[in-house]
């Protein structure tokens, strides 16, 4: 077998273990804001834990999904590949030891300022009595969630480039189960019950750290302390970490931006863009970011090796997978966003009008599902070749486009408007690294990689007309019996699936072809060529 057809059977199969176990994590989370909404609904409780769980979890992605990730697992694998075990084994103690510091002083700096860091994301909760006074308090209590969850992502990143990606990926469900817990069990216990919520996520967040540790150790790491700042992985990683936490900052504050334009606008658009933006995450979750960790450790292998050939190949793979997974997902967020927040949100204190706001939400958000896939391939792709300035240049001016595009759409299109500013800004943001990338490594060949959107049209359409039919069979802004419901809506959401896929194989996408034989052979399932 060629080094390029291994590549791709290892980011095959690591896609596939990291898609289940984030499917199942995804689940529990779509459970976790089901039993959110029916308790809290959407209003100014929602507004303020919403805009309150911004500051850790924007810190979370500046340690964690970001820079902390595309800093270590490349410079992890050249020291793991060139210098053996033993040493990698030390550099691990050492970015334990130094993120353990970093994140202490992170969490009590969070902590003290937090009544002005709230006014700042908050600043329009001003003119509703307690709202920004209450979001200041829930800030204070799930702060040190950002100091559990960074560690996990280091933790996470030491086991993937080890070949282990499950547990990682399963983690989330344990935050999600905490904060059910929290809202059903501690919430009617409590004189604000909001506060319960602030509780399950910090809990979840010391549940996800203390499971990782037993895998850690069997596969030979330790988490004894070393102070050897000085070594040179670990400033060569501080160094591609400095950068790197620029571009997810500048990322994340589209977040904030688009949360703070929301908080001037009527009660509750906080919070139906927080539901629109969960379940615009769902399918992003559940493949494309399962993908672009899958493709980082073997891009990384790839540029170590200084495999140009083998790079490209896998970057174009995984850009059509992207556009194979994406554009279909696309499609059925649009057609089903009322059917799915009917179905699993519209009960105690989400309203049928909460329905309505966050399905348009949803359907403003759903058109950039494929290029922020584009970007989360991409990227990595400067990651590997160890460039993070070059996704920094292309978030700053992103986020420009974010915040004027925000500014120009919610005097008319209120909450919408600033969703479809987002989509907006990630259709620049993909067309962008793209670009630049195709000028660093010279002729991507993106011809062949928007071939298969040709072949792709028939399914699409077929997809489409089965969905619409089947799901036009009920109204879904009135209430009715949730089992015949899930039926239908379970049943269109399968055969609009598999009218797509049997039209793919029939027009002969090779590249869902290769998957299948993948998967076949690892299950000893029979598989003929087309």
């Amino acid at each position: 077998m060629s080094v390029a057809n291994n590549e791709k059977k290892q980011i095959t199969r690591a896609t596939g273990v990291l898609t289940v176990a984030t499917l199942i994590s995804r689940v529990a989370g779509l459970v976790r804001d089901m039993v959110v909404a029916a308790v809290f609904g959407a209003g100014l409780v929602t507004d303020a834990f919403f805009v309150a769980f911004t500051i850790p979890n924007l810190l979370r992605r500046f340690f964690a999904e970001g820079s902390l990730t595309a800093a270590f697992i490349p410079t992890f694998t050249d020291v793991l590949q060139q210098e053996g075990t033993a040493e990698a084994r030390r550099v691990v103690r050492i970015c334990w030891t130094l993120l353990l510091l970093v994140l202490a002083c992170v969490t009590l700096i969070g902590i003290l300022s937090s009544p002005w860091l709230v006014k700042v994301i908050g600043y329009g909760f001003s003119g509703s009595e307690g709202k920004l006074a209450l979001t200041d308090l829930l800030n204070r209590l799930m702060f040190p969630y950002i100091f559990f969850v960074s560690l996990v992502a280091l933790f996470a990143g030491v086991l993937n480039v080890s070949g282990h990606f499950l547990l990682p990926a399963l983690s989330p469900v344990m935050l999600n189960l905490a904060m059910i817990g929290s809202a059903l069990v501690i919430a009617p216990r409590m004189e604000q019950p909001i506060i319960a919520l602030a509780f399950g996520v910090l809990i979840g967040g010391a549940l996800q750290f203390a499971m990782q540790i037993p895998v850690l150790y069997r596969f030979g790491y330790d988490l004894r302390l070393d102070f050897n700042f000085r070594h040179t992985a670990v400033v060569k990683m501080a160094k591609l970490m400095v950068p790197g936490i620029l571009g997810v900052a500048i990322y994340q504050i589209n977040v904030v931006v688009t949360r703070l334009l929301a908080s001037f606008l009527q009660e509750g658009s906080v919070s139906w863009l927080y539901y629109g933006q969960r379940l615009f995450e769902f399918p992003q979750g559940v493949f494309v970011v399962s993908l672009a960790q899958a493709l980082l450790p073997a891009m990384s292998r790839q540029a170590a090796a200084e495999d140009k050939d083998g790079f490209r190949e896998s970057l174009r793979f995984a850009l059509v997978l992207i556009l194979l997974v994406t554009i279909p997902a696309t499609l059925g967020l649009v057609l089903c966003n009322q059917a799915v927040y009917s179905l699993f949100f519209m009960r105690g204190n989400f309203t049928s009008f909460d329905v309505t706001q966050a399905g348009l939400a949803l359907a403003w958000y759903a058109p950039a599902l494929l290029f922020v896939g584009i970007s989360r391939i991409v990227v990595p792709s400067f990651y590997a070749m160890k460039d993070t300035r070059t996704p920094v240049l292309v978030s700053f001016w992103t986020l420009v486009v974010n915040v004027v595009a925000g500014l120009l759409l919610m005097q008319s299109m209120g909450h919408a408007g600033l969703a479809l500013a987002l989509t907006i800004a990630s259709v620049f943001n993909a067309v962008a690294l793209t670009f630049l990338l195709s000028r660093r490594l010279g002729n991507l060949h993106l011809s062949e990689i928007f071939r298969p959107v040709v072949r792709m049209i028939p399914g699409l359409c077929f997809m489409t007309i089965v969905v619409a039919l089947m799901i036009g069979q009920v109204d879904w802004l009135t209430a009715g019996p949730f089992w015949s419901r899930f039926l239908l809506l379970g049943s269109a959401v399968v055969c609009g699936c598999l009218v797509y896929v049997v039209s793919l194989w029939l027009f002969g996408v090779k590249e869902i072809q290769q998957a299948w034989a993948i998967f076949a052979k690892r299950l000893s399932l029979p598989y003929r060529e087309g």
